[in-house]
């Protein structure tokens, strides 16, 4: 028998609305179901990470999970909680898409676990050769007018207006639902609130075209305690690809949360049991300043989506950052470390031939460099005693030599504690 899945949701408190029998239907059997990731993207973020969660969830509970990646829906565009119609995107885009997504997803679930192994499904598949006058006539007859309007999504956008395109988008995706319980036996959809008015709308298709069985759950749309979106930051989207969020970023934002947020995040995203959960924060609340939760919570998330070796450069870089670190600490970072360091810092390069035999420490922090506006302000920083060089504390007549670079090309200067800036030698 399968374990409560349900329940599990519950004391986490990822679920906003569930429909009568569900949790009953789970606990019977072991179960399909599915949630739909949309491709508009290379790389899926951390609010995609909350529907992730659920599938793994859905998947240790014993049942088996479908992960939909949307690639002709993709084409479509959801307009469930947008002011305005979208850009679609090409079948070329989108393909690219799809496979970036599908390695992000193999990251947290179980692709080959036996009966229950999660599976990757694209309904570009099924509509590839379903035509329009099909589409209307065997689906569009089971669903009025009236109901497709009375959906939040749409009359929310009568005033500005909807295309018949994104009108139609939510008997599309009650179509994939249809299709999936049809033929991959999956009795429940899971996605984000917004999306209960399109899970519904598959429920009722599934009910009024095949008679079938089906349900729907769906997870809270997660906001920080003050109101502001969750997964934002002043650089936008926090995301999963290192390459568009380094692990430092990454590390840096879940570092960063409230405690309210914390408590709320350690259970949403982590697989921490209810136990250690609650020791958890017990320990934070005797000694909040030392915001063991949310580094307990960053390091738990930057390993599992970036890796141990990641975690260590994140933490590495945060030490460097926030004037933890000793000049032992720096000349031992590895060129993963220095490279981690480049989204949090100022970053100039200069070729070999101009570094040459050397170059002066005023013309490291102003001429060569920019770091500083001028030679006057660097001079006037090193006999302040505050510029250093790989976190050791130089004068105004240092000069950096090849002996100073870590790797043959790094060299990090620095003006007081915080003020860190990276010089490339290449």
């Amino acid at each position: 028998m399968p374990d409560n899945f349900i329940q599990e949701l519950q004391w986490r408190g990822m679920i906003h609305d569930i429909m009568p029998g569900t949790e009953e239907a789970l606990n019977k059997q072991v179960s399909s179901g599915y949630i739909g990731f949309d491709p508009t993207a290379d790389s899926l973020h951390v609010g995609s990470l909350v529907q992730i969660m659920i599938l793994v969830h859905f998947q240790r509970a014993g049942h088996k999970p479908y992960a939909l990646v949307g690639g002709a829906t993709g084409m479509v565009g959801d307009p469930s909680g947008k002011s305005q119609e979208r850009n679609l995107l090409d079948s070329e885009t989108l393909n690219h898409n799809v496979a970036c997504v599908r390695k992000q997803l193999e990251q947290f679930l179980d692709f080959e676990s036996g009966h229950n192994s999660a599976e990757m499904v694209n309904n570009y598949d099924w509509f590839e050769g379903l035509s329009f006058l099909d589409f209307i006539r065997d689906v569009g007859k089971h669903i009025s007018v009236n109901y497709m309007m009375a959906k939040d999504s749409v009359k929310s956008r009568l005033e500005t207006g909807m295309s018949f395109t994104e009108f139609s988008y939510q008997l599309v995706q009650g179509y994939d639902y249809y299709h999936l319980n049809k033929h991959h036996n999956c009795i429940v959809q899971l996605g984000g609130s917004d999306q209960w008015g399109n899970i519904v709308t598959g429920t009722e298709l599934i009910r009024r075209k095949g008679g079938g069985e089906a349900y729907a759950v769906t997870t809270p749309l997660i906001k920080k305690a003050d109101g502001t979106k969750f997964g934002k930051t002043e650089s936008g989207n926090v995301w999963l690809d290192a390459e568009k969020t380094s692990p430092y970023e990454f590390y840096q934002f879940w570092l960063n949360a409230s405690d309210s947020d914390a408590e709320n995040y350690i259970k949403i995203f982590t697989l921490m049991t209810q136990e250690a959960i609650e020791e958890l924060i017990s320990k934070h609340n005797e000694a909040p300043h030392q915001r063991s939760l949310q580094k307990a919570l960053a390091e738990d998330i930057t390993t599992r989506v970036h890796g141990k070796e990641a975690l260590q450069t994140a933490e590495v870089v945060t030490n460097l950052l926030f004037g933890k670190a000793s000049h032992e600490d720096v000349v031992s970072m590895s060129v993963n470390d220095f490279e981690g360091i480049k989204g949090a810092v100022d970053v100039a390069k200069i070729s070999k031939d101009e570094f040459g035999e050397g170059i002066g420490i005023l013309d490291a922090l102003s001429g060569k460099t920019g770091f500083l506006k001028s030679n006057g302000e660097a001079r006037t920083a090193a006999k302040q005693n505050a510029v250093s060089v790989n976190k050791e504390k130089v004068d105004d007549r240092f000069s950096i030599t090849p002996n100073t670079l870590i790797h043959n090309k790094y060299v990090l200067l620095s003006k007081g504690k915080k003020n860190n800036y990276l010089l490339i030698v290449e």
